[in-house]
């Protein structure tokens, strides 16, 4: 993927210099040009088109931060509730993640998350124990955990 990264910088550079104008607009569409170009040699050059990444990257940010709007509107719901109708829980959360970053990441995302803490991780690190103030039902929010947070992370590091 670093190989990629650069020959496309490499890429918007040699179309600076083709164009003959050293400014952030031709490096821009050079860039855009090299991300072109790298996406249709993909095939021949039996390799991983990288910007696959960097978009799965983004995407990841705007679950974020979709998650934690939710998450906060769900708080301010129960703050300002007159009865406290809320069933807190603590549920494990099995991971098909394989590095520990990648857990760690997984942790870290639910935990900034408004109402839900990762409190500890299991022996071998592929579970995570997670608190959350209102758990209605268990098996939907490791559900829930699974389709959201750590398919991103997924597409993002496969």
């Amino acid at each position: 993927m670093a190989f990629q990264i650069l020959l496309n910088i490499g890429l918007a550079f040699i179309w600076m210099l083709l164009q003959n104008e050293y400014t952030f607009l031709n490096f821009f569409i050079g860039y855009i040009v090299g991300v072109a170009l790298l996406y249709f040699l993909r095939r021949f050059l039996h390799f991983d088109f990288y910007f696959r990444r960097v978009v799965a990257f983004f995407k990841l940010i705007l679950l974020f931060g979709y998650k934690l709007i939710l998450s906060n509107i769900d708080m301010i719901r129960i703050v300002l509730s007159p009865s406290m109708n809320i069933k807190p829980g603590i549920i494990a959360v099995p991971t098909k993640l394989r590095t520990d970053w990648e857990v760690t990441l997984l942790a870290n995302l639910i935990s900034l998350t408004p109402g839900t803490l990762t409190m500890n991780f299991s022996a071998g690190g592929r579970i995570l124990y997670v608190h959350s103030i209102h758990v209605p039902d268990k098996e939907k929010a490791i559900q829930e955990i699974h389709e959201s947070f750590e398919k991103a992370i997924m597409e993002v590091t496969h």
